[in-house]
């Protein structure tokens, strides 16, 4: 079964690697058509170390998706995270040569093309530029310049860096999977995208997504992104105190953590105990749930103290950065009891668990809206834009070709990074496009000089 509105979204994570293929309904919803998930070998804190068995992780994820859907997975788009993320802000201008023309999608591109050369650490890259005001001859707090009049366009922008060999790593083990790469999406983004209102994001909130081996965090206000930070930690240290505190295998850690883990020690009383079974004939293991309950809530008080750090850097105490919408917490480390209330105690501000059912048909079962899914709703729902994006370009085409007037292109900068789907799809025996053909913006040129390297690569 092939359909060009299918799209698949991967979510490669330090516990799981999950597929995920899905569609807009006629309602405009999206309906889930397949799913795939296995356990995430030769990932550590979002990074790939291990490409064997990545590749096989991949594989065995996509081929469970297509076997549940009986739909053919032939390209991907991929979410990128890991420790080597890191953001900063920058501001930078152009004086535009002549004032008295209105100000058009190139000089913004200009503007980002300065962006993009400014000089990184040794084997770091700009991944992301995002716009978020503009100034036009000293007039601020402008969102959208194009068709205005003036001579100095100034920016600011959320610059997201990343090491060039990591982002590279996950591409050669997409194509070595047998699977085409049609676009990159930052982790948190996609996040958001699946479990925050648009009336969130304006009124300002803080996205927490804890997964296994990172926790990230993305800050929107006025609708547009802030800040982004990605923590070391997430639910396996957990594991890993758990299993050096109990003095037990990492299976029954987890097990422990899942079924009777809370992150607030007060819920436990001291005679409620839970025995492990010994190894291989050995005495079995009493614990007690209180501390049980205080391993965890030691880690937990750190891993969110270093993300309220950030929400402090970010300077939510000013007035005009107030997150009136509090923090969202997704991911699969937002199902631990008591979680919401702590982080309500730590931070003081209102909490809420973060599940991913804002876009999803009302038939989606339980198990998918989970916060676990988070990222992976978010990177279809990602990808079923870009389908419905490169419709409507191909629309444009035909009426170009047909000898209709083509109208003007304004271009938004969303929050995501877009990729050059035309580019990777079109027909080998297709003519050469014409002229008239919308301009490719830095964010394209970007992704096709990736591609290139992959496809150039051994």
């Amino acid at each position: 079964m092939e359909d060009k509105d299918i799209a698949v979204g991967l979510d490669i994570g330090t516990t799981k690697i999950v597929a995920m293929i899905g569609r807009n309904n006629e309602y405009g919803k999206m309906e889930i058509l397949g799913i795939g998930r296995s356990k995430s070998l030769g990932v550590h804190r979002g990074v790939v170390n291990n490409i064997t068995q990545t590749i096989q992780s991949i594989q065995q994820a996509v081929q469970e998706a297509e076997t549940d859907s009986g739909i053919k997975i032939s390209e991907v788009v991929v979410g990128i995270a890991g420790q080597h993320i890191r953001s900063l802000q920058h501001s930078d201008y152009i004086t535009r040569e002549n004032s008295d023309e209105v100000i058009s999608e190139k000089d913004i591109d200009i503007l980002c093309n300065q962006v993009h050369k400014l000089v990184m650490l040794p084997g770091e890259e700009i991944i992301h530029v995002l716009p978020q005001e503009f100034k036009v001859d000293g007039q601020a707090e402008i969102t959208e310049p194009i068709g205005m009049y003036g001579g100095r366009l100034e920016a600011n922008f959320h610059v997201v860096v990343g090491q060039i060999s990591s982002i590279r790593n996950i591409g050669r083990c997409i194509k070595s999977a047998g699977l085409d790469l049609t676009g990159v999406t930052l982790e948190p983004l996609a996040s958001a995208n699946a479990v925050l209102s648009q009336e969130e994001k304006e009124a300002g909130v803080a996205l927490i997504d804890i997964g296994g081996g990172t926790t990230d965090l993305a800050i929107f206000k006025d609708g547009i992104i802030r800040h982004t930070a990605v923590i070391p930690f997430g639910g396996n240290v957990i594991t890993e105190d758990i299993k050096e505190g109990c003095s037990i295998i990492e299976k029954q850690a987890e097990l422990l953590k899942v079924k009777f883990g809370s992150a607030w020690p007060g819920e436990n009383k001291d005679n409620e105990i839970v025995s492990i079974p010994g190894l291989r004939g050995r005495e079995p293991k009493e614990i007690t749930l209180k501390n049980l309950s205080k391993i965890i809530h030691f880690r937990v008080v750190e891993i969110i103290e270093q993300v309220y750090l950030e929400i402090k850097n970010y300077g939510h105490e000013e007035q005009k950065k107030k997150l009136i919408a509090g923090i969202v917490i997704t991911g699969g480390g937002a199902q631990l009891k008591h979680l919401k209330q702590l982080v309500e105690y730590i931070t003081g501000m209102d909490t809420r668990i973060g599940y991913p059912n804002e876009h999803l048909a009302g038939n989606s079962d339980e198990e998918t809206t989970s916060p676990m899914y988070a990222t992976a709703i978010g990177l279809v729902l990602n990808s079923i834009e870009k389908i419905k994006k490169r419709k409507e370009e191909e629309h444009k085409e035909e009426k170009v070709t047909e000898g209709a007037s083509a109208p003007a292109v304004e271009e938004t900068f969303d929050q995501e990074i877009p990729e050059a789907e035309e580019e990777l799809k079109k027909d080998p025996e297709a003519p050469e496009p014409k002229p008239s053909r919308k301009r490719k913006n830095i964010f394209e040129k970007w992704f096709e000089d990736f591609k290139d390297f992959l496809d150039n690569a051994e």
